[in-house]
């Protein structure tokens, strides 16, 4: 049986390949041109050593030069030994270029534009053929007309029928403008990707997600392929906004809500002068039993000042998340490796 790898580059690229029966991660990968780091290929060396961040597999053979009982237990693997048994994401500590690839091209069209608020614009886009991405990754889309690239996390779960975003809607930003002002259904427009390191793992322990502003996007996403794949742990989402005009994706989070047991969030607004019923910062909203005791992946995607309070203050609370996972961005433009703008 033919099983799908995500690789995840340290630059952020992600290639996908498709593993035959059998064959190992190394060989499936040279097959089609992608060459991550690779020596011996018999075990011996180590060099193809990466991180499996999701997945079932047979490790094969080595020695303990290559790979010591332990690595292999914190989820450590030799690509030119181990042999998929279900669909896997693996974290290949090489950039794309190195490894003789680069982010693919799709072109697709323009579906529909949707203002949710004075503030924020939904797209979507068809789903090109071909296209496969984990959730919480994002793409970089070319503004119609010019050369110019934003970058966007997908709003929409893997495998739906159309990729669907969110955008700031800024005055003068380039493509909200478009948006806002020239854009038609069928309109013809292009992207490279997918790419980006801040996707959803495994689910091995209770979640929480922290969103800010359109930063919800990417949660979006997550809780799509939640809905789907099903989870027996909690999750827990505060979503954090500056004005009431800015709180959108409500009812995808009901939804959410009645599709996953276990799924929780809070919207919360920081102006005082809003109505709503929790202002604020999302630390001020976060419970302790909503931490585990530091049993809790923790995902924050929102402004580069969100992400340095949040870990500030999990740093006052004294709490170590199991695993904690970021992106920051800017409406200009992204910011360590975050991928929303204007």
């Amino acid at each position: 049986m033919a099983h799908s790898i995500a690789l995840n580059f340290e630059d952020g690229v992600t290639r996908f390949v498709e593993a035959r029966a059998g064959e190992t991660v190394a060989d499936a990968s040279y097959r089609l041109g992608i060459n991550i780091p690779l020596d011996c290929r018999d075990g011996a060396c180590g060099t193809c050593k990466c991180r499996v961040e999701s997945g079932r597999y047979d490790g094969g053979s080595y020695i303990e030069d290559a790979l010591t009982a332990d690595e292999a237990a914190s989820g450590l693997a030799l690509a030119c030994q181990m042999r998929p048994e279900s669909d896997l994401v693996i974290a290949i500590p090489a950039s794309s270029a190195s490894c003789k690839t680069a982010g693919q091209g799709f072109a697709t069209a323009l579906r529909g534009v949707e203002r949710l608020s004075p503030t924020t614009i939904a797209f979507t886009l068809d789903a090109p053929a071909g296209l496969s991405f984990l959730p919480g990754q994002y793409v970089n889309l070319r503004v119609p007309g010019t050369q110019e690239r934003r970058s966007y996390s997908f709003s929409s779960a893997p495998g739906e029928a159309s990729l669907s975003f969110l955008v700031r809607d800024i005055p003068r930003g380039l493509m909200s403008s478009w948006l806002r002002d020239t854009a038609a259904p069928g309109a013809p427009m292009d992207f490279t990707g997918p790419a980006g390191s801040f996707y959803l793992r495994d689910v091995r322990r209770p979640l929480l997600f922290l969103a800010g502003g359109t930063g919800l996007a990417p949660f979006l996403s997550m809780l799509g392929r939640l809905a789907m794949a099903g989870t027996p742990h909690p999750v827990h989402l505060v979503y954090g906004v500056t004005n009431d005009a800015d709180l959108v994706g409500v009812t995808a989070l009901e939804d959410s809500a009645a599709r996953i047991p276990g799924f929780t969030f809070a919207t919360v607004v920081a102006a005082e002068a809003s109505t709503h019923p929790r202002k604020g910062y999302v630390t001020s909203h976060i419970a302790p039993a909503q931490l585990h005791g530091g049993d809790v992946d923790v995902y924050l995607c929102g402004p580069p000042p969100m992400v340095d309070a949040v870990r500030a203050w999990l740093a006052t609370e004294r709490v170590t998340p199991a695993n904690f996972y970021y992106e920051k961005f800017s409406p200009s433009g992204p910011a360590d490796a975050t991928r929303l703008a204007a």
